[in-house]
């Protein structure tokens, strides 16, 4: 049997082109996408880099896509300043879909895509990011935020779970196990393997563009530098790794991204005299994996961070992985003296600890990449592609 299936979400997506590709390819389901705004296909502010950015990578080749006709903002940035779509209803009538996909619930036209189709009697499913790590600590904004979600959620067929704090959100809810389907967050793992393999080619010939000395270790931070990922943690967490605070670390800190909190760490960095931190600005996404493939650990000490597709990254150029406790993929992709470690998120000296048992054994900190890459393997569009069926096939029997 198959599925016609419409997808809704913000706008071309560089995580989830490929996914959408590989559905595409599938004959069990038919996917029409529908994207809010098209402002990702071309330089665009990013306010987090504090730049333009412009992908390198494909977007929308190899599926089926439509843009909406809306109203407002191009660049969804707050639910005030988000598009309205005029023609949903129309679309789905059109398209006589056996069920709706719907990215996330902070977007107008996402609830706008549930409520026609709940018009029409279609199914809708919804795959969010949300883990329940932060919640709004006003207590008004949380009564309402729970009452819109119990009244939303009522309105779902199907919740497409990324990961355990994820299923455990929804759970919190009140929602049946039956309508729980696991669907883990993935990225290309096969795209980031093959170029992490590429990439091994020429780790000396960019180590010495850097400017690195031969056999010193690196640790590598890919982020935007913003409050949310504290940067400075990572900072502060290797001048603790100086002998005496005077003498320069043994491994090399590298700073991939941009953002506001750049200059000042580069302030903090140059107070310490030391050659060996670099700051190396933002980098797209088919330059990564050769990062990944250069580091002996990578760090990621975000006090937000509702999943972190860059650990999926990472660990598919079998790397070592350092997280906060606020790092909702860290609960399943990240064990402790496996892998790698989770720390308290704002626990400098932790974070240290964890750097210098994974550094002070090179063998050991291989053998960890290798559990990483290990690990990844069933964490992937292939398990995301059968759990859309399953949701699939269930909802459709039930209904």
């Amino acid at each position: 049997m198959s599925y016609k299936l419409a997808y809704f979400v913000s706008h071309p997506i560089q995580y989830q082109a490929p996914l959408l590709c590989l559905i595409a390819a599938k004959t069990d389901i038919e996917l029409k996408v529908f994207f809010y705004s098209d402002f990702s296909l071309k330089a665009y502010q990013d306010s987090g880099f504090g730049q333009y950015i412009q992908w390198d990578v494909p977007l929308t080749e190899g599926y089926d896509y439509q843009f909406l006709k809306c109203w407002g903002s191009k660049q969804p940035t707050g639910m005030l300043r988000q598009a309205i779509a005029t023609d949903i209803l129309q679309q789905l009538k059109l398209g006589k879909f056996d069920a709706v996909w719907v990215h996330g619930w902070s977007q107008i036209c996402g609830l706008q895509a549930i409520s026609a189709a709940q018009s029409l009697g279609i199914p809708v499913f919804m795959r969010g990011e949300s883990n329940g790590l932060q919640e709004p600590n006003n207590p008004v904004k949380k009564f309402f935020k729970d009452v819109f979600l119990k009244i939303l959620f009522q309105k779902i067929s199907g919740f497409l779970c990324i990961g355990t704090l994820n299923y455990k959100f929804y759970q919190s809810y009140g929602i049946n196990q039956n309508k729980l389907f696991w669907m883990p967050y993935a990225v290309d793992n096969d795209y980031f393997q093959n170029q992490a393999t590429l990439a091994q080619a020429n780790r000396e010939q960019l180590r010495r563009s850097l400017n690195l000395t031969p056999g010193r270790p690196i640790i590598l931070y890919a982020a935007r530098l913003a409050d949310a990922k504290r940067p400075q943690d990572l900072l502060e967490a290797y001048r603790l790794l100086s002998s005496d605070g005077v003498q320069e670390p043994e491994p090399y800190l590298l700073f991939v991204g941009d953002g506001a909190l750049r200059s000042q760490l580069e302030s903090a960095a140059k107070a310490t005299n030391w050659q060996s931190i670099r700051f190396l600005g933002f980098r797209n996404q088919s330059e990564l994996p050769a990062f990944y493939n250069l580091c002996d650990v990578f760090v990621l000490p975000s006090s937000f961070e509702p999943w972190g597709l860059v650990v999926n990254e990472v660990m598919n150029a079998a790397k070592p992985v350092i997280a906060s406790d606020q790092v909702g993929a860290a609960v399943d992709l990240v064990k402790d003296g496996e892998n790698g470690y989770i720390f308290p998120v704002g626990s400098v000296t932790e974070l240290a600890e964890f750097l210098k048992r994974t550094l002070n054994n090179p063998d050991n900190a291989r053998q960890m990449g290798e559990r990483s890459l290990a690990m990844i393997q069933n964490w992937s569009f292939t398990e995301n592609y059968t759990a859309l069926l399953k949701a699939l096939h269930t909802v459709s029997v039930h209904t």
